[in-house]
């Protein structure tokens, strides 16, 4: 009897200790979850915090005289000579008009520093856009400089001690507050200009529309090769040792570093056949290379998946093997495909190494219409814009990290509802 009580009070003693790991085990790890989704959250809120007023950007109310003879002397409606008028010198002269005791040079340059050159590009749309302004006076916004939006949004202070808002700045910034004259409005530059070397005239549309075009390109030529890849390799091919390297090399290529892409694409695509730099057809084959492991690795674990059943009962029926693959296993195995093939792309959308090693560093102010055109990519638009000294690229930087974070979500996102809607389990 003592001696039962005895392996009883062992036993317990022993199950008490593994109860004890299991809850330490649990403990620690519900302890990691809170730490990296407390990680997770001070990145988003440190993001967040600094990009948030990239969304809007301070703008001053001028009373803007198309002076005739400045832009059209001959009145002529060249169309060059009106692109070719000094606007930036009517918007100078409208802020005289709003303080006409700045006399000195100094403090003229400084007046005129508070309105951005985007302001002499903004007139000179209006004018080439309609004519029949030329003449009239119209009160119109006009952005207003860099450091005006950073002392507007809070970012920098002014005053005395100031070097970029001097107290002359300031007293002018105020004026201009007492009359409702400067607002903070909603950013639209940010979604429609390309680059620029004024932070307030920066946008990202110029990057946006490169990614567009260097995704297009690499989902054109990744996937139908990914997929006919694993389709052959896992319905076709024979056994082999040959087939045995193909696979191994393949697997290998999907933990290669994607900068060894990068010297690739440059090696082969720009300097033995000479395609365009900066270009988003070189930097969706660059891209195409990177992707196409992956798409071939879950697309043969799709094709898997699919029971062998399904190709026995088609050829049992008198379908030949390549009616089997394409007429039932291939269709059961494409959300898997489609998949993996998103889940690679959005691995392509936020890479920046290969891209550098192609020349995509490249500073792009026009807007790309096509493949072979110069352009950049939002990663390396936000690796630019990191490296630019100016505190209001930093809030743009943040932005276009938001605007990508907010890409690679969504595609994310389409992943799982396809894999959701149309998985089918056996």
């Amino acid at each position: 009897m003592n001696k039962t009580h005895t392996r009883l009070d062992i036993i317990k003693s022993g199950l008490g200790k593994r109860y004890a790991k299991e809850r330490l085990f649990k403990a620690l790890g519900f302890s990691a979850i809170v730490i990296a989704l407390a990680m997770l959250m001070v990145l988003f809120t440190t993001i967040i915090g600094n990009g948030y007023s990239a969304f809007q950007q301070t703008f001053i109310k001028l009373d803007i005289t198309f002076d005739e003879a400045v832009i059209d002397p001959d009145k002529t409606l060249d169309p060059d000579v009106l692109a070719g008028a000094d606007y930036s010198g009517i918007v100078k002269k409208s802020l005289r008009k709003v303080f006409p005791d700045v006399k000195k040079r100094k403090q003229k340059r400084d007046l005129y520093s508070l309105a951005s050159q985007g302001a002499a590009y903004q007139l000179r749309a209006m004018v080439l856009e309609n004519p029949s302004v030329i003449g009239t006076t119209q009160s119109l916004w006009v952005p207003a400089d860099d450091d005006v939006d950073m002392y507007m949004k809070g970012h920098i202070q002014g005053g005395e001690s100031s070097s970029r808002i001097n107290q002359d700045k300031l007293d002018w910034i105020n004026v201009f507050k007492g009359n409702s004259a400067i607002e903070k409005k909603f950013n639209i530059a940010l979604f429609t200009n390309g680059d620029s070397r004024e932070p307030e005239l920066a946008g990202i549309w110029g990057a946006v529309a490169g990614s567009l075009y260097t995704m297009v390109v690499t989902l054109l030529l990744s996937f139908p090769l990914g997929v006919a890849t694993a389709v052959y390799l896992e319905e076709f091919a024979p056994k082999n040792i040959w087939t045995d390297i193909i696979e191994v090399n393949i697997n290998n290529l999907a933990a290669v570093p994607s900068i060894v892409f990068g010297l690739l694409g440059l090696a082969v695509f720009l300097n033995f056949f000479s395609l365009p730099r900066s270009a988003p057809m070189v930097g969706g084959l660059v891209l195409t290379l990177m992707t196409l492991p992956t798409i071939i690795i879950t697309s043969r674990v799709a094709l898997q998946s699919v029971p062998p059943s399904i190709r026995e009962g088609a050829l049992g029926v008198g379908a030949s093997k390549m009616q089997s693959v394409t007429h039932h296993v291939l269709p059961l195995a494409l959300p898997g495909m489609l998949t993996g093939t998103i889940i690679g792309m959005a691995r392509a959308l936020g890479e920046t190494a290969p891209l550098l090693m192609i020349g995509m560093v490249a500073f792009i102010v026009d807007i790309p219409t096509g493949i072979l055109d110069k352009a950049t990519v939002l990663p390396v638009q936000i690796y630019l814009w990191a490296d630019s000294p100016e505190r209001a690229f930093v809030e743009r930087t943040s932005a276009a990290i938001m605007v990508l974070l907010a890409f690679l979500l969504i595609m994310n996102s389409l992943a799982v509802v396809l894999r959701r809607k149309f998985e089918r389990r056996w």
